[in-house]
């Protein structure tokens, strides 16, 4: 009965208009018969009440660090300068047979931000960053950020007309290229856009520069100096960052802006939401240009002091052998990565890792279970979000086939909704108010 009788009659109008008490009748008639979800309110509370009261625990633990952040106007690379402050020699990164401390890392990308300002790259300009994956990677686009530059993370994978959009859609003054991509800037040489600009080739390569004019920037990073930028002091958390691509399933790579403190909170949401600490160890295959691998993974070092085991590319057959290699206890996942997996034949490797936890987006709730029983892992967060959205949720107690919630009894502290939207053109549904409509559980979801 509709929230029995609205609560009887609104506490039978305030016991006689404010003559109260009977423990203030009743604590108002169960705060309004539990909000006026009624009995159903209360069943939903009773069975979620653990995983939302951790979830509060977490994201209040992560409003405060971002407080902090904000308040003290933490940029990216001044946030990871007090982490390697702390950890000079501690492993920041594992890449095959190297290990990197955060103190090589930090004088790395001091080197390289000194560098760069040298050549007349200032706050706010935009450098394209054209490499495989790789511990220089990381270096790179922290360094440029040190004084305000905003990297642009470019697939490698990308050749010809869409490379080009890429470079000329952030407005890039210089180009940053891989030793071993050479030929996709050879390709596009010939533009002016790209000839007029300075390029630079980073990394070991057995034969002489390809690129006409090319300059080897392994050869000039060692003379310049490793103290801090000075620029740092004025990037600030409310900057932009980096460009991040979207991947051009419906046309040419769109860029999509992240600022500092938006790649704080995404890298240290994940990280506390899902409960790593410092004594963890990531894996991290996927590609550094985009934000799963290169702000949500790395960032666990960065802004954590978490060591990340950086990959230069995906590969089944090794993941698990890497994990035990590094001594992993969290892995990262996303798209069909763990179909590839699972469909690889059986090994002993299969169960004999360390990874308490994976972490990532777009493992199928026909082969989740299935998935965890064969590669015993205990527990799986998978997220839902996107480089260009403005909505997060995750998955904090494993549920099977969930890719995150909302709070029932805290729906304010994280206000999310999924919305009803026309299958066919993709629009946002409206009632007759023009209000949009929430949609209620149990129905369908599509992909946007």
């Amino acid at each position: 009965m509709w929230p029995s009788a609205i609560a009887v009659g609104v506490t039978s109008v305030l016991w006689y208009a404010i003559n109260l008490n009977i423990y203030l009748v009743i604590a108002l008639c169960s705060a309004l018969y539990i909000s006026l979800g009624g009995s159903l309110t209360i069943w939903q509370i009773y069975k979620t009440l653990p995983r939302d009261f951790k979830g509060l625990v977490r994201f209040i633990k992560l409003t405060v660090k971002l407080k902090h952040a904000q308040r003290n106007n933490l940029s990216v690379p001044k946030a990871f300068r007090i982490i390697a402050s702390k950890n000079r020699n501690k492993v920041a990164f594992y890449f095959e047979e190297e290990t990197w401390t955060f103190g090589q890392v930090d004088e790395l990308s001091n080197r390289i931000g000194n560098y760069f300002a040298s050549q007349g790259i200032k706050h706010g300009d935009s450098v394209a960053v054209f490499l495989e994956n790789r511990v220089e990677y990381v270096c790179l686009w922290l360094g440029l950020t040190k004084i305000g530059a905003v990297p642009a993370l470019i697939n490698y994978n990308l050749r010809l007309e869409p490379l080009v959009h890429c470079i000329k859609v952030a407005s890039c003054k210089a180009i940053v290229c891989g030793a071993e991509v050479q030929p996709a800037i050879c390709d596009i040489f010939d533009r002016e856009e790209i000839s007029s600009l300075p390029i630079y080739v980073y990394g070991p390569r057995e034969e002489e520069i390809a690129i006409q004019g090319g300059i080897d920037l392994d050869s000039v990073l060692p003379s310049a100096p490793t103290t801090v930028p000075p620029q740092l002091m004025n990037v600030n958390f409310i900057d932009n960052m980096v460009y991040i691509y979207t991947s051009g399933t419906t046309g040419l790579p769109k860029a999509a802006i992240i600022k500092h403190s938006r790649a704080f909170f995404a890298a240290t949401g994940m990280g506390d939401m899902i409960g790593l600490t410092t004594s963890d160890i990531v894996y991290d295959p996927l590609p550094l240009y985009h934000t799963a691998g290169g702000i949500l993974g790395v960032g666990q070092a960065l802004f954590a002091g978490i060591p990340t085991v950086i990959r230069r590319k995906f590969s089944a057959t090794q993941y698990w052998s890497d994990c035990i290699k590094y001594g992993c206890t969290a892995g990262q996942y996303i798209g069909e990565i763990c179909r590839y997996l699972l469909n690889m034949p059986e090994k002993p490797e299969d169960s004999q890792h360390k990874l308490r936890i994976m972490f990532g987006n777009g493992l199928r709730p026909t082969i989740w279970e299935e998935f965890q029983k064969r590669f015993n892992v205990p527990k799986i967060s998978e997220f839902y979000g996107s480089t260009e959205g403005n909505a997060n949720i995750i998955n904090i107690d494993g549920k099977v086939g969930a890719v995150g919630f909302v709070s029932v009894l805290f729906p304010a502290v994280y206000p999310v909704a999924l919305l009803k939207v026309d299958e066919e053109t993709r629009e946002i549904v409206r009632d007759s108010n023009g209000l949009c409509i929430r949609c209620k559980p149990g129905e369908v979801v599509i992909t946007l």
